[in-house]
């Protein structure tokens, strides 16, 4: 019986050991199977089909410094993150050049966020308004800051189209500053389907409608903030705007 025991304690050893074995194979295999990848991927992509050194070689320098790439990477990540939070407290305090230079950097590291996108159209936006006409070349520099606004919001957009910030952003920056209202609608509709108890949103796409002369459907949604805010300041100014409306309406 003792034996038994034995034989059996000795055999659920070997079938660890084997099962060990296997696991470690397929894990290096996996490994080298990633490298050879990587490499054949950088040769590719290199001009005139590749580096001197050969694919054999490339894998060998990529299993060398697998650990310090993948340090490097994670570290470049975390590098984003920090210009990030710098770019934010710099706009927490006004400082919204000062951010935009943040948050540039941020994009370096991370050029597939899309909140940073978003975060650099509200900050362009902030900048253009503050362009008053000190120099000469205000203008210039106030359209930069449009323009830089309007392709961040709409790389943040591309990069993820359920985000419904930037489509408030853009709507706003399309009904208030760049006189584009029709453009605008259309933004401003996606986000109120997005957030359809938003009070602001409703109030730029009301905006809108009022510019473009769509008045039934400014009124309806003048209508439907005051049945929806408990803010009386809120209630009033969308009452007011109703009756400016049917003013023109009905003179």
């Amino acid at each position: 019986m003792e034996k038994k025991k034995i034989k059996d304690l000795v055999l659920g050893i070997l079938v660890v050991v084997v099962i060990g074995a296997a696991v470690l194979w397929v894990y290096n295999n996996e490994r080298n199977k990633v490298s050879r990848n990587l490499a054949k991927r950088i040769a590719e992509l290199s001009p005139r089909g590749g580096p001197p050194e050969t694919i054999e070689g490339l894998q060998k320098a990529i299993a060398l410094y697998e650990e310090q790439i993948e340090r490097n990477v994670k570290e470049g990540a975390q590098t984003g993150v920090y210009w990030k939070i710098l770019a934010i407290r710099f706009a927490d305090r006004g400082m919204h050049r000062d951010a935009l230079d943040a948050m540039e950097r941020a994009i370096y590291f991370q050029t597939e966020d899309p909140t940073l996108f978003h975060l650099t159209g509200e900050y362009a936006s902030v900048v253009a308004a503050s362009v008053v006409g000190f120099s000469t070349n205000a203008g210039s520099e106030k359209e930069h800051f449009h323009s830089l606004a309007e392709n961040s919001y709409l790389r943040a957009i591309q990069l993820d189209s359920s985000y419904a910030r930037p489509l408030l952003g853009l709507g706003i920056l399309y009904t208030f500053d760049q006189d584009r209202p029709f453009e605008a609608i259309p933004l401003l509709e996606r986000y109120l389907q997005l957030s359809s108890s938003d009070i602001r949103g409703m109030f730029v796409l009301a905006r809108a409608y009022y510019i473009t002369e769509d008045y039934t459907l400014a009124l309806e949604l003048y209508d439907r903030i005051i049945a929806i805010s408990k803010d009386q300041r809120v209630r009033a100014e969308a009452q007011n705007n109703i009756e400016i409306i049917r003013n023109i309406i009905y003179g």
